[in-house]
């Protein structure tokens, strides 16, 4: 793709998301994602292969009815109480509808349908900018209008996330895939948990983009699209092998490591709020998804290739490791020692 091409996209999405973050306009924030998505379609559907433009006609199908319904809400909450601010919203078939549409933006479950497909037609780059950068404005207007939204329809829906991305990534083989459902079920987490801590969501969701950035990148350097490829990139990348290992346990959530933070404050705060049965509940959950977690880290360090005299092994190389994926990294594995200056700041 054309470098400048794709300046003008990162300059979109980096617009877009700058509107839906600092506007209090319904219109500025709906214009925003609208801006993401026109950027993001390009860069999905750069490789010409028909599962690549399937994955964009999903994505745009599926953004485009969001949209509207987010358009819908705002105006019909305007049309009841004159309030265009997005902090307004009282009328509870307008907090219904938001609550809908913003499900079908992040890809919370019964929405959740695209989100797997989506990420499976994309590149292991586009696929991070799916699970992080896109969800942004969306989690920013669940943040804003937290106060507004039902905690019996959030927590069903998180509840049902983190279960159905656990179970439905225990059989998967693509990575991008079993990345896909990971994301489903820490969305889940910030579901629960924004109606009685927005800050905590918003905290959730930071490090859950740290973790997932570094192990996309770790993906994309070592080149592996399956859990096949990934059994035999040890010789190539021991090193990075090894650091791809810790992170995904932090990205199931093992202590003493990053991912550990967000669900041991997550379950304190729902059990300060009494629904501790929710809180036993989506941490046993939690145990699915360190299944998948230690599966990929089993096939990416512990599995010995095939011995065969026609198998082709990938070499050691010599190139040093990005910049970005060691600190990514190192913040993914050791920010937990620090969280009482992090609880501090939040």
């Amino acid at each position: 793709m054309n470098p400048q091409a794709k300046l003008i996209f990162a300059l979109s999405l980096t617009l877009g998301t700058t509107l839906t973050i600092s506007s209090n306009h319904w219109i500025m924030a709906w214009t925003g994602p609208e801006i993401n998505t026109l950027a993001i379609l390009p860069l999905i559907s750069k490789s010409h292969h028909p599962r690549a433009i399937e994955a964009a006609t999903k994505y745009f199908l599926v953004q485009a009815a969001a949209s509207a319904l987010v358009l819908f809400s705002s105006m019909t909450n305007a049309w009841h109480t004159g309030q265009w601010d997005i902090t307004q919203l009282s009328h509870p078939t307008s907090c219904l509808i938001l609550t809908v549409a913003l499900a079908m933006k992040l890809g919370l479950v019964p929405f959740h349908f695209w989100f797997p497909e989506v990420l499976q037609g994309s590149s292991l780059i586009v696929g991070l900018l799916l699970s992080t950068l896109m969800k942004f404005p969306p989690i920013t207007l669940l943040y804003l209008t937290s106060p507004s939204l039902k905690p019996s329809v959030l927590m069903t829906m998180a509840i049902l996330s983190a279960a159905l991305g656990g179970w439905m990534g225990l059989n998967q083989t693509q990575t991008r895939k079993i990345l896909a459902f990971s994301s489903i079920s820490h969305l889940g987490w910030m579901a629960i948990i924004v109606a009685y801590s927005p800050k905590l969501a918003l905290l959730n969701f930071y490090l859950y983009t740290l973790m997932t950035a570094a192990v996309f990148l770790s993906l994309n350097s070592i080149k592996a699209l399956k859990l096949s490829t990934l059994m035999t990139t040890w010789t190539k990348a021991p090193s990075l092998n090894a650091i791809l290992l810790l992170t995904l346990l932090s990205l199931a959530g093992l202590p003493p490591l990053t991912g550990f933070l967000p669900k041991w404050l997550i379950i304190q705060e729902l059990t300060k709020q009494e629904v501790a049965l929710a809180a036993t509940i989506i941490a046993l959950l939690s145990l699915l998804g360190l299944f998948f977690y230690l599966r990929l880290a089993y096939c990416a360090t512990i599995t010995l290739p095939p011995h065969t005299t026609n198998h082709m092994k990938q070499w050691y190389n010599n190139k040093p490791t990005n910049t970005m994926v060691a600190v990514l990294t190192t913040k993914s594995l050791m920010l937990l020692p620090i969280s009482p200056i992090i609880l501090a700041v939040v």
